[in-house]
């Protein structure tokens, strides 16, 4: 007779077995991020920087654009300094040249850099995504025509493209956001371009052709979720860059018109100021410089953890 029982130590295998349960790629990226702490500590500091953007109403008294002609370039309440002013009230980062409070007006400009950064970026990432994949998938005469087309939109200077924008359409906040996307999106398409080359000849892609799937069902089931590993990365390095280049149309006067305020007006403001003033500039500047930080530390660490072969 054949023994059919199972031995304890075969059952609590099996039990085991049951218990293992594997991990998709996107939940192994999250855990390795997770161990990354400049990318952990970025995130957070991030958070928080939002979070005070959204409930800047509620974390002063002043509006941003409300002046105190009796607190006018007065020093932060902190400030050690025999000529500190605080005739207005408490200002924890001093006030402007014309007695605005400069916390409340930071948080505002945060509002504004940070939209025009994430608005411009997904106007570039649906653009750049959609372009850079069909050029890559379809390839041959489409494709060189496609990336002549980019080639010589990159030949354009920024600022004179966007000064024909703003000629155009006349200056206004939203049109930012099409002006910065409309460049950003060119170096998108090249990176999904240059990936849409690699997955196209994948077996799955064959897979698809055989059992009939069409070009664009192809692109958008198979080829475009296969790329959002490098974009989402690529996304995090150029929300940054279109914080700097928003920032850089506000200092040139191009951007954000006053009584609203960015970051860019601000560091243009406390410029004429950094002499007599510096904390009109330095204030600032310091957020800015750390929010590019954290972007950049963010982005370094989904490169890592979206990285298959970095185990």
């Amino acid at each position: 007779m054949i023994a059919t029982g199972i031995s304890g130590e075969g059952a609590a295998l099996m039990v085991k077995a049951k218990d293992v349960r594997g991990r998709s790629l996107w939940v192994d990226a999250w855990h390795r991020l997770l161990r990354n702490r400049a990318a952990v500590v970025s995130i957070v500091i991030l958070g928080v920087i939002a979070l005070m953007a959204v409930f800047a109403p509620f974390l002063s008294q002043y509006g941003y654009s409300d002046t105190d002609y009796g607190a006018i370039s007065c020093a932060p309440s902190w400030w050690n300094d025999p000529g500190v002013c605080n005739a207005g009230g408490t200002h924890w980062f001093g006030t402007d040249n014309v007695g605005r409070d400069l916390f409340v007006r930071i948080l505002y400009g945060a509002r504004v850099s940070l939209s025009v950064g994430l608005a411009a970026t997904l106007v570039s990432l649906m653009i750049g995504v959609a372009y850079g994949a069909t050029a890559g998938y379809v390839g041959g005469r489409i494709d060189a025509v496609m990336m002549r087309f980019v080639d010589v939109l990159y030949s354009l200077p920024f600022i004179f493209f966007v000064i024909i924008l703003m000629v155009a359409f006349h200056r206004n906040f939203y049109l930012l956001f099409v002006a910065i996307g409309a460049v950003e999106w060119l170096t998108m398409a090249r990176i999904v371009r240059g990936q849409a080359l690699s997955i196209k000849e994948r077996e799955y892609i064959e897979a698809a052709r055989a059992a009939g799937v069409g070009t664009w069902g192809i692109i958008r089931r198979h080829v475009i979720p296969n790329l959002l590993g490098p974009v989402i990365v690529y996304v995090t390095l150029t929300i940054p860059a279109v914080i700097l280049a928003e920032s850089f149309l506000s200092f040139l006067g191009l951007g954000i018109q006053e009584p609203l305020t960015s970051w860019g007006v601000l560091i243009a403001d406390g410029k004429e100021q950094m002499e007599s003033y510096p904390w009109m500039l330095i204030f600032p500047c310091a957020f800015m410089a750390v929010t590019l930080f954290c972007f950049n530390f963010i982005g370094d660490g989904l490169r890592d953890a979206l990285d298959p072969k970095d185990r």
